[in-house]
């Protein structure tokens, strides 16, 4: 068992697919298939990462950013794929039968040294869920596609240190964009995505003294802009690395530690 250190990226982030990576040494689990099994392939080789390592698939919600590619590369893996019930009944692709493990609220599914839990989050989705994966004592979070920041998730991320956090859309950009004014209300009334603003609030008045990494992701390619966030960001960052998720390519591997063992006089 070796839990002294995870590794994370994110293979893609944005409305035109999710994928994002954890694990350790020994295994690994995706959280989302939402680009195609090449791509997938492709960036992971890129990365340095084996897919031989990857012993699992965790959905999120059905919603075609993150399942597109699942069907292929569950199977071509043999990857077994852990998905809620209303998830399953509402993303409507043949899957393999034998590659699919019902998950349940606050259920937590260990794979290796890893431990996953799945819970609910706020989203337009039939039964949506973010993901906190542990090892040791190192917690990573995978918080995106959230219309709101509910308690569980504030509760999860003031143990995280790493999280995936959806920062989608900056209120003035929305606000003057061409999307048509349901679109907008879709994104910005509770149960769509993510502001910048919402992240931010998260972060500083949430973020552990050990969180040493956060990847801003599911940026909005027209109502947001990489370099306004990441400048936001760093402003509170307060040694925490910020990254921001591309929508185009691959982010680096970041290397989690445990946090140090901080002894009281």
């Amino acid at each position: 068992m070796d839990c002294k250190k995870l590794f994370i990226a994110s293979l893609n982030s944005g409305s035109n697919g999710n994928c994002y990576y954890v694990g350790n040494k020994h295994e690994a689990i995706l959280v989302d298939a939402g680009i195609s099994c090449r791509e997938t392939e492709k960036r992971m080789l890129r990365m340095g990462l084996s897919m031989g390592k990857v012993k699992a698939i965790f959905i999120s919600h059905e919603h075609s950013d993150h399942i597109k590619g699942l069907c292929t590369l569950a199977a071509k893996y043999n990857l077994p794929i852990y998905i809620n019930p209303g998830t399953l009944g509402a993303c409507r692709l043949n899957l393999r039968q034998d590659l699919i493990r019902q998950l349940h609220c606050d259920q937590q599914v260990q794979i290796g040294s890893l431990l996953v839990t799945g819970f609910p989050k706020i989203h337009d989705a039939s039964e949506p869920y973010s993901f906190t994966i542990t090892c040791g004592k190192i917690k990573v979070g995978v918080f995106t596609d959230i219309g709101a920041a509910c308690e569980q998730l504030t509760f999860h991320f003031k143990d995280c240190q790493a999280a995936f956090l959806e920062a989608n859309y900056d209120d003035e950009l929305l606000q003057r964009s061409a999307y048509p004014y349901f679109l907008k209300k879709r994104i910005s009334g509770g149960k769509g995505h993510l502001s910048n603003k919402q992240a931010l609030e998260l972060f500083t008045n949430h973020k552990p003294v050990s969180m040493s990494h956060l990847l801003l992701s599911h940026l909005s390619k027209d109502n947001n802009c990489p370099e306004l966030v990441s400048n936001l960001f760093t402003q509170h960052a307060e040694g925490t690395e910020i990254i921001v998720a591309s929508r185009y390519e691959e982010t680096k591997v970041y290397t989690i530690y445990e946090p140090a063992v901080v002894h009281s006089n």
